[in-house]
């Protein structure tokens, strides 16, 4: 136990992590120092938790243990995430420009080395331009490669600096010393150009890559944004401005319409609806009296009250949201990850067998054995340079996500292409995804009892709810202003906080609300409209009266309308093979009214964010790959959880920031297309990785000089070189395929 009382928990942002695999490498370097218990790495928050003995060790020993492989510690806690993104901006600028300054002197190089080779002075050209492009913006390659080297590993850039350094010296030495190979009766070829293109293929990679990192962290930013800055405290010497960073359990707070709520608490004076849809989903804001709950980040709308705070700081439940997000955030393995462990083994093998030749030649080669043996080495190196294994993946993906962006498909992660065809279960908000997300009047049934004027009335309704503060009042206003209904002078109005409200015309008092209002004035409604509200309570619609003190003139329906593909979409994956689920924070009669009109046999109503996160990881747990479908700030722990994560175009930012896909149209037949094209795209990456290895298991063994003794044939570095190139057309070509593929 005292151990345990002396350790302390702490959380920094790490510099330089570029893959799945170097967050493995930083979080076993913390792990393994002394006095350290544990050490968790978050690759999508770029950011360690090490839980340490502080009499032992300090943070900058960690520092120092991860930056011998190559990666870096900030260690000041305030400002570290501003350090990091600044520093992580820089780096993609740097990048940028590295890759085009490295593009621009490849261009000429290639057009040497493929149409003016017999040029005058053309190596030493070529040898000028390449040298910066390598050693000057391509030096992160061989910094890498060495570090890597060091520690006894190989990754990727191994591969792109031995490939590419060989092929430089070796041309470096036919440059300054041609006559070694020509009085030996071979040609001294170059393969400058070939270098070049390496480092800016596998350049641009990385700028892809880091250009989709740098936007991990806006989900979050935009989270903790919902949160006000300061407050309104009561004393007992008046209000007083603080920061909500200040605020402690059991201070009076007071808010004002239009404010946002900073802290969970209780009401206990003032009413007012306040818009939860953040924490819910639901576009109908909540009356807010006396003993109700209120949470960070919510909305308050046109009413004023005070409450208690109750939860403050990381206890809220927007802190809940953003802590659960930032956890399941977390890292998880892409198809990239598999090429880095294969180029893991990949390399020592492709040097042992360069070595194995060079050494073969000169034993059993005779007396050009040397001079056969030097040239099989580096044809062996050449042939097995990994751009088409570099290529592969990014390449599939790139054409993938503009297949998607030019049927409204918005992928902006390669891990939900690479995922998406395994999904066997899908998880459907309701609010704003089945459904269209506004509410709207569907109609307007006046009592067939009612002899006035209806157009008169029309006006009378309408400047009563243009008065109300209710967001129901809003749908109908905008119902009256689609039919240029006129407003009329009322007076006396009032709102009747939980029923409704009242107003005076032409001497009589008029009312629109809820039932209350008929329980309260004790008017009874005639059999027409009786049963007309059951009919559109089955449907789940909601309904306002209109009365005056002695009758009822007419029912308004209320509805949030399904979305026209909603029950094609379902029906589309249930087609597929795949479980429906529908969750929302409605109520269960307008849940199950949804589930009937759409086909979803499985549904939960009334549930909370944090409910539909652990449905997830109940669903996960049983062995599914979860898609989960949200357009709002309350579907975002559980889109951050499931394996695919997909929002609605005209959904909330931070949903559609979390969410791998974004379907623009916010039509969900669209859902089948993406999952047919994320089989479409894991099949091109399978077949290119194919492509590009098969290259190099014929290609080495005959750079190797496997046939020499049978047939005489000896594979020329030159023809190695155009093998390469070929390799990577191949699996360009491939991957423009994906382009003509059809999606329904």
């Amino acid at each position: 136990m005292a151990e345990k009382e002396h350790l302390k928990n702490i959380s920094l942002p790490v510099l330089g992590m570029t893959c799945a695999s170097c967050a493995t490498s930083v979080q076993s370097m913390i792990a393994a120092q002394l006095g350290v218990n544990s050490a968790e790495v978050n690759y999508a928050t770029q950011s360690v938790k090490v839980v340490y003995q502080p009499e032992v060790i300090q943070p900058e020993a960690f520092q120092q243990a991860i930056q011998s492989i190559g990666y870096d510690l900030i260690l000041d806690q305030e400002t570290g995430k501003e350090q990091q993104e600044e520093q992580q901006s820089a780096l993609y600028q740097t990048l940028k420009k590295r890759t085009i300054a490295a593009a621009i002197l490849t261009l000429p190089v290639v057009i040497i080395g493929m149409f003016f080779m017999e040029m005058q002075y053309a190596n030493y050209m070529m040898l000028l331009l390449t040298t910066p492009v390598l050693f000057v913006f391509g030096k992160s390659f061989f910094i890498n490669a060495w570090k890597q080297a060091k520690h006894g590993m190989a990754n990727m850039d191994s591969l792109v600096a031995l490939s590419t350094g060989i092929a430089y010296l070796f041309s470096v030495f036919n440059t300054f010393y041609p006559q070694f190979w020509i009085s030996k009766g071979l040609q001294p070829h170059v393969y400058f150009e070939a270098a070049a293109v390496v480092i800016v293929f596998i350049m641009l990679g990385k700028l892809l890559e880091e250009n989709a990192k740098s936007n991990t962290s806006t989900a979050i930013k935009k989270l903790i944004g919902l949160q006000p800055k300061t407050v309104h405290l009561i004393t007992t010497n008046g209000e007083i401005e603080i920061e909500v960073n200040a605020v402690i359990k059991g201070n009076l707070l007071q808010v004002r319409p239009g404010e946002k709520i900073a802290v969970d608490g209780e009401v206990v004076s003032g009413n007012s609806y306040v818009d939860e849809s953040m924490i819910t989903g639901e576009p109908v804001a909540v009356l807010k009296d006396m003993g109700s709950k209120v949470f960070a980040g919510t909305i308050n709308q046109k009413g004023s009250f005070q409450f208690k705070a109750e939860k403050v700081g990381k206890d809220t439940m927007l802190a809940q949201i953003i802590k659960l997000v930032q956890d399941a955030q977390g890292s998880k393995a892409p198809v990239q990850k598999l090429v880095d462990k294969v180029a893991g083994i990949f390399v020592p093998i492709v040097l042992l067998i360069a070595i194995l030749s060079l050494f073969a030649w000169i034993w059993l080669g005779g007396s050009n054995g040397f001079t056969h043996g030097l040239m099989a080495m580096v044809t062996v190196l050449v042939i097995a340079c990994p751009c088409a294994l570099g290529l592969a993946t990014p390449t599939a993906i790139m054409v993938g996500i503009g297949k998607g962006a030019e049927t409204g498909i918005l992928i902006k992660d390669a891990e939900a292409l690479e995922l998406g065809y395994k999904v066997n279960a899908v998880i459907i908000d309701k609010t704003g995804t089945l459904t269209e997300g506004k509410p709207t009047v569907t109609q307007i049934r006046w009592s067939e009892e009612f002899k006035g004027d209806k157009v008169q009335m029309e006006q009378v309704l309408l400047t009563l709810e243009q008065q109300s503060e209710h967001p129901l009042a809003e749908a109908i206003v905008r119902y009256f202003n689609g039919l240029s209904v006129k407003k009329v002078a009322l007076t006396d109005f009032e709102s009747l906080t939980g029923k409704g409200v009242k107003a005076v015309y032409n001497k009589q008092t008029y009312f629109a609300g809820s039932h209350r209002i008929l329980t309260e004035l004790n008017i009874q409604l005639n059999e027409d409209l009786a049963g007309e509200v059951l009919r559109l309570q089955e449907k789940a619609q909601t309904v306002i009266y209109f009365a005056d003190s002695q009758e009822v003139f007419a029912i308004v329906a209320i509805a949030d309308e399904i979305k026209s593909g909603s029950k094609k979409a379902v029906q589309a994956l249930q087609e597929q093979g795949i479980d429906v689920y529908m969750l929302t924070g409605d109520n269960k009669h307008t849940a199950a009214a949804v589930a009937l009109q759409t086909g979803i046999v499985n549904y939960q109503s009334e549930v909370l964010p944090s409910d539909k996160a652990d449905f997830v990881k109940k669903l996960q747990a049983n062995g599914k790959v979860v898609a989960m479908i949200g357009d709002g700030i309350n579907d975002s722990q559980a889109l951050a959880q499931a394996d695919i994560s997909i929002a609605m175009g005209k959904g909330s930012d931070i949903a559609i920031d979390v969410a791998k896909i974004t379907l623009i149209s916010s039509d969900l037949q669209q859902v089948p297309k993406a999952l047919r094209l994320s089989k479409l795209t894991v099949k091109t990456i399978r077949q290119n990785l194919f492509w590009a290895f098969i290259y190099n298991l014929i290609g080495i063994p005959l750079a190797a000089g496997l046939l020499y003794p049978i047939n005489g044939f000896l594979l020329n570095p030159m023809i190695a070189g155009a093998a390469m190139a070929l390799s990577s057309v191949s699996v360009v070509s491939n991957s423009l395929r994906l382009k003509l593929a059809k999606l329904n």
